[in-house]
């Protein structure tokens, strides 16, 4: 509790430090605390009169100048731009210029002193203003370097934050043209051979534009869904694959899965490429098995398809930009959480994916 108090306070002296909506009390509070500072040290009260009020006013407006100079001047046009060298000369010059100017002007009061000011007493005067510049140049250096710092930072989250949106959604928009495409194949490759099947198909392909357009764009999605359009996308596959056998297993509680969410068509690129892959023009049996597991605050998903290694599958150079596809998408989703094996054999290819949920 008193952690969670201590970063709460130091957040609200951040960002009383850096947010512009603070800016005035900002100015006010130094402006402030230099006056008060400046008025207890020993330096003005050597004058008697109004004329310690002059001196007074004199050593605060300079010293002003200066500080103001230094953050609005020297620290963008080179401390920012790493021109550090020239930085420090330059501020040593400002303090030194500035230092001889008030001695200039503090000349014109000699005549009002109080008291005897000669000797170690009088030889204060400059070691006061060089201990009290150069404290506050640092500190408002300091400042200044903190608040670019701060909002460099929320420039590049935001920016980051954005492009990930951006190229999240490009992905998620390129896996979308892809599964329609394969569908529009299928029924062309019906409308001749079979038109009832391909009336099935355009049916069932009306239920999965019906899906993409009221869950595809949302961030996350109820893992049964999946599991149901997946579902059926193969039962869609097999009305043209007769002897495609498919088995989607899970041993996990429904009601564990049931409140599971998982980005939409997340499953469909490995889905696809598993019928790619299974398909026998020899007309021989050929299987997909998908396992989805739910252990230990992660999903274990598993597809496993069988492969005729004496007849290739063709397009697999798309079917290849795919898995790019998915495989960046997982990195913009999980970065290093996430794990994806690839195994393929002369007989069968495995998808082995863990996410964590």
């Amino acid at each position: 509790m008193s952690n969670n108090a201590s970063q709460l306070k130091d957040k609200q002296v951040i960002n009383f430090l850096v947010e512009n909506r603070y800016r005035f009390w900002r100015h006010f509070a130094f402006l402030s605390g230099f006056l008060i500072l400046i008025y207890n040290t020993s330096f003005p009260h050597r004058f008697s009169g109004i004329y310690e009020y002059y001196s007074l006013f004199s050593i605060y407006i300079l010293f002003i100048i200066m500080f103001y100079v230094n953050i609005y001047v020297l620290v963008p046009l080179f401390f920012f731009r790493a021109r550090y060298l020239l930085y420090v000369v330059l501020v040593i010059l400002l303090v030194v210029t500035g230092l001889s100017v008030l001695g200039n002007l503090i000349a014109i009061f000699e005549p009002y002193r109080v008291g005897d000011l000669s000797g170690l007493q009088y030889s204060k005067g400059p070691y006061e203003g060089v201990i009290i510049s150069f404290p506050f140049i640092l500190i408002t250096t300091t400042i200044k370097l903190l608040q670019k710092w701060t909002k460099d930072n929320e420039r590049i989250s935001e920016l980051r934050n954005l492009t990930l949106t951006m190229e999240l959604n490009e992905l998620r928009n390129q896996i979308n043209p892809h599964f329609l495409f394969n569908m529009l194949n299928n029924v062309k490759a019906l409308i001749r051979s079979n038109p009832e099947k391909a009336s099935a198909v355009i049916i069932k392909l009306s239920e999965f534009l019906r899906y993409q357009l009221y869950e595809n764009n949302d961030e996350k999605t109820f893992l049964t869904s999946e599991i149901n359009f997946l579902s059926n996308f193969i039962n869609l596959e097999k009305i043209r694959h007769e002897d495609l056998s498919v088995a989607i297993q899970s041993k996990t509680d429904k009601r564990t899965l049931n409140n599971i969410f998982v980005p939409p068509n997340l499953f469909t690129t490995f889905v696809e490429n598993a019928v790619k892959h299974s398909v026998d023009i020899s007309g021989k049996e050929s299987y997909i098995n998908i396992s989805i597991e739910v252990e230990n605050k992660k999903l274990y998903f598993v597809c496993r398809n069988s492969k005729n290694p004496d007849y290739p599958v063709s397009g697999q150079n798309h079917s290849g930009l795919g898995l790019a596809n998915i495989k960046r998408r997982l990195e913009l989703l999980y970065h290093d959480t996430y794990c994806l094996e690839v195994t393929s054999t002369e007989k069968e290819y495995t998808i082995n994916l863990t996410i964590p949920v």
